[in-house]
C-alpha cells in the first residue's frame, strides 16, 4: 500500500531541490487540515530529522537517510522511533518517502513521491494533491519575483508566529530570503532580533531591505473599554516607532498590516475601493491611525505599503477554524438574513500579496487584500457546507453574536458587510492562486475530489 504520484513544475532542478533543502519547505507543504502541529524542522536533507506532535502527545520522527541524498535527484525520509512519545507510531505505522526530481528540460522538472506505508492510497491523496498545489504556485510567486528583479533579501517581520506570519515567514525563506524575526522576548536564535515596541533599539534594523510589520492584539472578542485599548495600543504607537526607525535606518520598503475595518462595518451595495473614504465604528477609527502611524517612513523616502486585509481564511485560525467544527458537526448556518457582504482572502493569496508588496515597486499606499468575488454571508455558508457535505439549517439569529461580542463587537466584526475590490491588485497585474471561494476552501481542508 501507499502512494506514487508525480507533477511537472516549471522550474530548473535544481531550483526546485534547493527549496525542499530550505527552512520552511516542511511548514509550506503540510496540509492545513491535518491536527499535526511542526515542532523542529529537519536541518538537512541528508541526515536531519523533523518532529512533529500528534494529538494524545505523540510524535512523528521523519528521518532523513543519507544513502539516499542525492542532490539534486533525489532524497528521502522514514518514520523513527526516539522516545516513548514516538515508538507507538514508529512501530504501528511504518513509512518510507522518497522524493525524486526529473529533469524534463531546462526549465521544468517532474517532481515524483513515491510513499510505502499501510496508510490507503485514498487517505493519503488529498495530502499530496495539496503538496504539489502548494509547490506549484510557490515557485511560481518566487519566478515572479525574480523576474522582477528581487534578489534575495534580508526581511525584517514582527509578528512572525502568528497566522500570517509564520505562513508568510516559512514562505519567504523557501524563497532564498533571510527573515529576522522582531521578537518581544530575548532573541535566542540568530534569525531573531529584541523588539521593543515602545523604544526600539537604533540597530534593530541593520542591513534589513524591507519590513513587514504584523503584529498587533487579536481584534476578536468583546468590545470592552480594555479590550479596546488593547487593540488600538499594540498598533498606533509600535507602528510609529518603527516606521520611525525605518525612516532613520534606510530600509526601502515598510509593509504594514492593516484592515478592511477602514471602510466601516456597513457600506451596503458600495463596491470599496482604495479610494473609497474610510466609515464608521471603532475599528475604522483605529485603522485609519494604525495607517497613518506610517507616515514617518513615508516621508523618509520609504516606500510604504498598507495591506487592508479581508477575512482570512485558514483552518489554523480566524473565522474558519471557529466555523469548521460547527458545521462539521451540522450546526452552522447564516448570521441573521445572510445578505451581508463578506470579503475574503486565502492565506496562501494574502502570502502572495505580502510578497508583492515587497518586491513591486509600483505598489504603494493602500492594497486591499481581498479575493476579487466577495460573497454574501449566505453563500459562503452553503458553500462551506457544501464542501463539507453537511446541511446548514440553523441560521444564527441576529441576537446571537452580541452575546458573545456585545452590540459594538458583533456589529463590527459578525454582522459586518463591507464590499471591497483588490482594484490596486488589479491595477497591478496581480494573479490570485484561487479567486473561487469554493475552489480555496477545498484547497485548504483537503476537499478538492467534491
Amino acid at each position: 500500500m501507499g502512494i506514487e504520484c508525480s507533477d511537472i513544475v516549471a522550474s530548473p532542478r535544481v531550483d526546485v531541490f534547493a527549496w525542499f533543502a530550505r527552512r520552511g519547505a516542511f511548514a509550506r507543504l503540510a496540509p492545513p487540515w491535518q491536527p499535526v502541529t511542526l515542532l523542529a524542522e529537519a536541518d538537512s536533507l541528508a541526515t536531519g530529522r523533523a518532529v512533529l506532535g500528534l494529538p494524545g502527545g505523540l510524535r512523528w520522527i521523519a528521518a532523513h537517510d543519507p544513502e539516499q541524498y542525492r542532490p539534486p535527484e533525489r532524497f528521502a525520509d522514514a518514520v523513527a522511533a526516539d522516545g516513548p512519545a514516538s515508538m507507538p507510531i514508529a512501530r504501528l505505522v511504518p513509512w518510507q518517502h522518497v522524493h525524486e526530481f526529473a529533469e524534463v528540460d531546462d526549465t521544468h522538472t517532474r517532481v515524483i513521491d513515491r510513499v510505502r506505508t499501510p496508510i490507503p492510497e485514498s487517505v493519503l491523496r488529498p495530502m499530496f494533491d495539496y503538496r504539489h498545489r502548494q509547490l506549484t504556485h510557490d515557485l511560481a510567486s518566487h519566478r515572479r519575483a525574480s523576474e522582477a528583479g528581487l534578489a534575495p533579501a534580508t526581511i525584517a517581520m514582527t509578528g512572525a508566529s502568528g497566522l500570517v506570519g509564520s505562513a508568510l515567514s516559512a514562505f519567504l525563506s523557501t524563497g532564498g530570503h533571510r527573515v529576522v524575526r522582531l521578537v518581544r522576548h530575548r532573541a535566542r536564535h540568530r534569525d531573531e532580533r529584541q523588539w521593543d515596541p515602545a523604544a526600539p533599539a537604533a540597530d534593530l534594523l541593520a542591513d534589513v531591505d524591507a519590513v513587514v510589520h504584523l503584529a498587533g492584539a487579536s481584534i476578536a472578542g468583546r468590545f470592552t473599554d480594555a479590550h479596546r485599548r488593547a487593540v488600538a495600543d499594540s498598533r498606533i504607537e509600535p507602528t510609529r516607532r518603527l516606521a520611525e526607525l525605518a525612516a532613520a535606518t534606510g530600509v526601502d520598503t515598510f509593509v504594514s498590516a492593516s484592515a478592511i475595518g477602514y471602510y466601516g462595518y456597513d457600506r451596503g451595495e458600495q463596491a470599496l475601493t482604495e479610494k473609497s473614504e474610510r466609515g464608521d465604528g471603532f475599528l475604522a477609527d483605529v485603522v485609519e491611525q494604525w495607517e497613518n502611524a506610517c507616515e514617518p517612513a513615508a516621508a523618509g523616502g520609504v516606500r510604504v505599503v498598507r495591506v487592508r486585509t479581508g477575512i482570512v481564511q485558514s483552518p489554523g485560525g480566524g473565522t474558519l477554524r471557529l466555523l469548521r467544527p460547527l458545521f462539521s458537526a451540522g450546526l452552522g448556518g447564516r448570521i441573521g438574513d445572510g445578505r451581508q457582504w463578506l470579503s475574503w482572502i486565502g492565506i496562501d493569496d494574502l502570502v502572495d500579496v505580502y510578497h508583492r508588496a515587497v518586491w513591486d515597486d509600483t505598489l504603494s499606499g493602500p492594497v486591499n487584500a481581498v479575493a476579487p468575488q466577495p460573497v454574501r454571508n449566505s453563500e459562503y455558508t452553503r458553500v462551506l457546507a457544501r464542501v463539507l457535505h453537511r446541511p446548514a439549517l440553523l441560521p444564527v439569529p441576529s441576537f446571537g453574536p452580541a452575546v458573545l461580542l456585545g452590540k459594538q463587537g458583533a456589529r463590527e466584526l459578525a454582522e459586518a458587510s463591507q464590499r471591497v475590490t483588490p482594484t490596486a491588485l488589479a491595477k497591478a497585474g496581480h494573479t490570485f492562486r484561487t479567486e473561487d471561494l469554493e475552489q480555496t476552501l477545498r484547497h485548504l481542508l483537503g476537499r478538492t475530489a467534491g
